[in-house]
């Protein structure tokens, strides 16, 4: 399932996979990747910073990762450009979700903004039965 959020013209789309030879559920160790596509259609160029994460467990844990660009860029996206990276979370149960905000800088002015990333769910999927 792809989620997809769109703030200020700047279009994020999250697709989600389990990695089963990752993940050990009898030791409660469940291995997700995910595949985030970030499109400018903005009429202006912008340069990603930061991203901020709230990732919530099943487990009724939730962390907070906060930090520099993603997978160690910080592209830079003239309009009608994409920028697509691969990433990947950990959890302690079979089910959780994740959502969070890119500070963006609008390179014409320098103002910085906050963009979505939408809310998606990471399901082990013998759980969907």
């Amino acid at each position: 399932m792809i989620v997809t959020a769109t703030t200020k013209g700047i279009k994020v789309c999250v697709e989600t996979s389990y990695q089963p030879e990752y993940s050990s559920p009898a030791q409660l160790h469940f291995v997700f990747t995910y595949r985030i596509t970030i499109e400018n259609n903005a009429d202006y160029t912008i340069k990603l910073h930061r991203r901020h994460w709230f990732i919530h467990d099943a487990n009724n844990t939730v962390r907070e990762v906060e930090g520099e660009g993603v997978v160690g860029q910080q592209p830079i996206l003239e309009p009608g450009q994409k920028h697509e990276y691969v990433s990947g979370c950990n959890l302690r149960s079979g089910y959780g979700k994740m959502y969070g905000t890119y500070l963006m800088e609008r390179i014409v002015d320098g103002k910085e903004f906050e963009v979505r990333i939408p809310e998606f769910n990471m399901i082990v999927p013998f759980l969907l039965n």
